[in-house]
């Protein structure tokens, strides 16, 4: 048995590059929740838990996730067999109900360490990578039309995104489609161009509104209407052309399967943070080709570990029709990796190091912790923990 030794949790807080306009809330930071299990052997694996607008998007805050894994989690922990993520994994599943954002933090952290112990990289511990690197779009939420077309020309230019996902929702259905139409005929067939309402429509306003979307050359809608509204997304879906997307409302197989079933989406958006946890993004992922539905690969606006690891699991789908949107990273303005992730042509690189394959910079995440005791640093720290 190799032993649990210990667990420490903390939250970093990250400025974002730029106000991102949601329909549920307008971001000006990102908080990841990041967790460092050491085992007997020395290895330290690391995970991520980050959501979106505190608990405005949904019911695990960046505070909770730290509660919940103190004091519920790490008891738990310590002392388990860490050479053995699955059946740590189902201890915990047995014991704690939900929280599926603070079980795939663990569960990453369990097979990083794992996988360094290996000398694996965990896409090989989920089956074996397909690709070396992913498609990633790019999202326009500043809600500004302008910004949004100089923003979007800027990342064609310099080869980082050729597709634009439109944050829409917060304005009527004919001011937000004219949004996307002006956006969209600006960037021609030069770039592909989506929209994600985040539940804000009711089922009539949805209908209208993706006609209109259709028109304007919009080539997916994401999660329309509210998660729970499975029969409005089944009809949206079976009667749209433009393909339909579920994003909030999959969390984690069951609810993978439910919609599956019911014919209630064309896409599914995956996320390994609603799926609860890795392993589980695999199987929702499965249910989905299985089914004939086309897979995407989401994100929760993670920072770089989370990120790898995601990207980690994405690589290993036999389908990737919808690509991903694995650009979280970018939107903060300070980088946390040693090593950042490599964006280029339009792509991200998958890691090909052991376990995640890449690591905190721990002397720039001392800096942005909640707890750090800034003082202690000279005059000129903020600057130097400035760009990324």
């Amino acid at each position: 048995m190799l032993a649990i030794q210990s667990v420490d949790t903390f939250l970093v807080d990250l400025p974002t590059i730029r106000p991102h306009v949601l329909s549920m809330a307008t971001m000006m930071r990102q908080t990841a929740v990041f967790i460092r299990v050491q085992c007997a052997d020395g290895i330290i694996g690391t995970g991520e838990a980050t959501t979106i607008g505190g608990l405005a998007y949904g019911p695990e805050s960046p505070e909770g996730i730290k509660l919940a894994i103190d004091t519920y989690f790490t008891p738990l922990l310590l002392n388990a067999d860490a050479s053995r993520p699955a059946l740590v994994m189902e201890t915990l599943g047995k014991s704690i109900s939900g929280n599926h954002f603070a079980k795939c933090a663990v569960e990453t952290a369990l097979l990083d360490a794992m996988g360094q112990r290996l000398g694996l990289p965990i896409s090989e511990l989920l089956g074996g990578r397909r690709r070396e690197s992913l498609p990633v779009a790019w999202t326009l939420a500043s809600g500004d039309t302008a910004k949004d077309i100089a923003e979007a020309e800027h990342m064609l230019d310099i080869r980082r995104h050729n597709i634009f996902k439109l944050k829409i929702g917060k304005r009527s259905v004919e001011d937000d489609v004219a949004h996307v139409a002006a956006i969209k005929k600006a960037l021609g067939d030069r770039a592909s161009v989506r929209v994600d309402v985040n539940q804000a429509w009711d089922e009539a306003s949805a209908s209208r509104g993706i006609a209109m979307l259709q028109d304007a050359g919009c080539d997916l809608v994401e999660q329309p209407v509210a998660a729970h509204a499975r029969g409005a997304m089944a009809r949206l879906a079976q009667s749209a052309i433009i393909p339909i997307m579920a994003d909030e409302a999959l969390n984690g197989p069951e609810s993978a399967f439910d919609y599956a079933a019911s014919a209630a989406a064309d896409v599914f958006a995956v996320k390994i943070m609603q799926s609860g946890g890795l392993h589980a993004a695999c199987k929702v992922g499965a249910i989905a080709d299985a089914a004939g539905i086309g897979l995407y690969g989401g994100t929760m606006l993670e920072v770089g570990i989370a990120t790898a690891a995601s990207a980690h699991v994405f690589a290993t789908f036999p389908k990737l029709a919808f690509q991903t949107e694995l650009f979280g990273p970018l939107l903060v303005t300070e980088e946390v990796l040693a090593e950042p992730l490599q964006y280029a042509d339009f792509s991200v690189k998958v890691p090909d190091g052991p376990g995640l394959g890449v690591a905190l910079d721990m002397d720039r995440v001392a800096f942005f912790r909640r707890d750090a005791e800034r003082k202690s640093f000279h005059d000129g720290a903020s600057a130097q923990f400035t760009g990324g």
